[in-house]
């Protein structure tokens, strides 16, 4: 039998391995700026076209490569990074494995320019699908410059999942914003179609923090700092009353890598319990410095997963950590919640002694001595008081002496005034032709309970209502001009860059929808008119779930904006589980689901109703 086992070709292994290491742009980002961070670059430049679908580039001023390191550097499992086997558990550097060069040569046409300090001129190497098409010397700044172009141009597969570029753009914003806040030491600056998307200068953990999120941020942040022999943290966490229902503000970063753990989250939930409400998520941004021997990074290509050597004890520290942090800052509430701040005892008075008042009394005062209270007080009035007698009021029966003057009749006498008839009035409503029948009940606060013909109809309250609001919003934004309320005073909302981006690109189909803008500059937006059913309160939670919905949307062929935009008003505005509904409500509830185009589904495609006959109920006593 002939033998059937043979080693891949070199292009064909490098496209195996591009598909743990490169699975969207995004990857191709987060391996770039990496690198650049391990050139020791003070100031880094991303350059984005079509969402990194046409264009991505990275420019450093880092140390640069020479002509051997730069033509090398393309081959698979070629690190500068490690030695050997030992280096792994003393890692440094972002980068180790040698994979991810190789990996994006291989499925996008690359340009490097590179030049170290010393040499005069740089290297340039243009490589097509792993094949080197041109190595030239040309002449280029100090640092590297890599362009990947045409990514997935030979896995034409792959490039169909990709998603649209609103969502591809959301992830390269992500992984943008975990290296710049692993390191904000580094200058960062980021364009996407040319346009800048974000500049971010040298500067402390807590201004990079600001610079990213927006200037109110500043506001919502505690600091958290606790040192010990096995573990150091630094960063901050967000109040309680900031906590969001998403989780777009969480940040671990284990010796300046960004990761991921679950573990580690519980221990930030379990220090906010009872601080947040369910369903909500607070945000952190917190830096974990361990021992580089305690940790294995080596888990995953994309390094966002961590083991540790003791998890229990970092869990337990940094519980208590931001535990005593949202104490010490007088965020966590004491036992005593009616105590009064003001009445507690300042440092610097804790240890005086109380000395005894000083009280002066008049023992001349007689509070009984007549001639003291008869004797006019001093005359200080005006002289345009001077001279004014004070008259004794008549009785109240004076103001009513001379109502029957000139012939006219009392105010009280009744007697000839007419009243429209009690008995026509009552007619109208005779007990005949009203119907003391309820036709539907409310089960749990959660179901509408309604009879038909066959049998029992139940509703769930919260999906039929998406769905009445969806197709109003829907009508409302696709053509019919809507009402809107106007504000007293205008709302402003302070917003992040990306998500002021996202309500900007909204704007036309929000105000469609009856919201009214006055302002959208400096990531400040400023309302002054809503829709008639969108209370003033519910505005930040509404753009906070609208945006969300934006950012992790997978459109398919029939997307939308204004669907999209439908859908997200409707969820945040139907009436939840468990709200009582009167009568009236609840048979509006029904009468106006059965009006819409397609009362069955939800505008997520759920069920709203179900129907029971009596033979399925007669089934139940069998």
């Amino acid at each position: 039998m002939a033998d059937i086992i043979q080693l891949l070709p070199d292009h064909v292994a490098n496209q195996i391995a591009a598909g743990e290491v490169v699975q969207r742009p995004a990857s191709v980002v987060k391996e770039l700026l990496e690198n650049a961070i391990d050139a020791k670059a003070e100031t880094i430049k991303l350059l984005v076209k079509d969402a990194g679908k046409t264009l991505v580039q990275v420019i450093d001023d880092g140390v640069g490569m020479s002509v051997t390191d730069a033509r090398l550097s393309f081959e698979r499992h070629a690190t500068s990074k490690i030695r050997s086997a030992e280096d792994l558990f003393q890692l440094n550097t972002k980068g180790f494995r040698g994979e991810a060069l190789a990996s994006i040569a291989a499925i996008a046409h690359v340009e490097l320019k590179t030049k170290q300090e010393q040499d005069e001129v740089g290297t340039a190497i243009t490589i097509e699908g792993s094949e080197v098409v041109a190595q030239d010397i040309i002449v280029t700044p100090t640092g590297t410059s890599i362009a990947v172009k045409h990514l997935f141009f030979n896995i034409p597969a792959r490039r169909n999942f990709l998603k649209s570029n609103t969502v591809e753009t959301r992830h390269i914003i992500d992984e943008f914003q975990r290296v710049a806040l692993a390191h904000p030491s580094i200058s960062f600056v980021m364009y996407h179609n040319g346009s800048e998307v974000f500049n971010l200068p040298q500067s402390n953990y807590r201004q990079r923090i600001v610079n990213i999120f927006g200037p109110k941020t500043n506001e919502k942040l505690v600091p958290v700092n606790e040192d010990t022999d096995v573990l150091k943290i630094s960063g901050f966490v967000g109040k309680p009353e900031y906590a969001k229902k998403s989780r777009g503000e969480q940040f671990f970063f284990v010796n300046h890598r960004f990761i991921k753990s679950a573990y580690l989250n519980h221990a930030i939930t379990a220090a906010f319990e009872g601080l947040i409400k369910d369903g909500t998520h607070a945000s952190y941004f917190l830096n974990l410095e361990v021992n580089p021997q305690t940790i294995d990074i080596n888990i995953h290509p994309t390094k966002t997963e961590i083991k540790f050597d003791d998890e229990h004890t970092l869990y337990a520290i940094l519980r208590a950590s931001v535990k005593h942090s949202l104490g010490q800052f007088n965020i966590a509430p004491v036992l005593d919640f009616d105590r009064d701040a003001n009445l507690d005892t300042p440092y610097d008075y804790s240890n005086k002694s109380a000395s005894t008042p000083t009280i002066e009394v008049d023992r001349s005062f007689n509070p009984f001595d007549a001639e003291k209270q008869s004797t006019p007080p001093s005359k200080t009035y005006s002289s345009s008081y001077s001279g004014r007698k004070e008259t004794p009021t008549a009785g109240w029966e004076s103001l009513y002496v001379g109502m029957e003057s000139k012939g006219t009749k009392s105010a009280n006498d009744f007697s000839e005034m007419q009243f429209e008839s009690v008995e026509s009035t009552a007619s109208m409503f005779d007990d005949s032709q009203l119907s003391s029948k309820q036709s539907s009940y409310q089960l749990q606060n959660k179901y509408v309970l309604s009879a038909i013909k066959s049998g029992m109809l139940v509703i769930d309250q919260h999906r039929a209502h998406q769905r009445i609001l969806y197709e109003e919003f829907l009508e409302y934004i696709t053509g019919k001009n809507t009402v809107s309320q106007q504000l007293l005073f205008p709302l402003q909302i302070q917003l992040s860059k990306q998500e002021h981006d996202i309500v900007l690109n909204l704007k036309s189909d929000l105000e469609h929808a009856g919201f009214v803008f006055q302002n959208f500059e400096n990531q400040m937006v400023e309302i002054i008119g809503l829709p008639i059913n969108v209370p003033e309160s519910e505005v930040s939670i509404i753009l906070e779930q609208l945006i969300s919905d934006v950012e992790h949307e997978v459109p398919d062929a029939n997307f939308s904006a204004a669907d999209l935009l439908a859908k997200s008003l409707s969820k945040s505005l139907a009436i939840k589980s468990g709200q009582s509904l009167t009568q009236t409500e609840q048979d509006h509830l029904v009468n106006s689901l059965f009006a819409c185009k397609d009362p069955n589904v939800s505008p997520t495609n759920r069920p709203t109703f179900i129907t029971m006959t009596v033979d399925e109920l007669d089934k139940k006593f069998m």
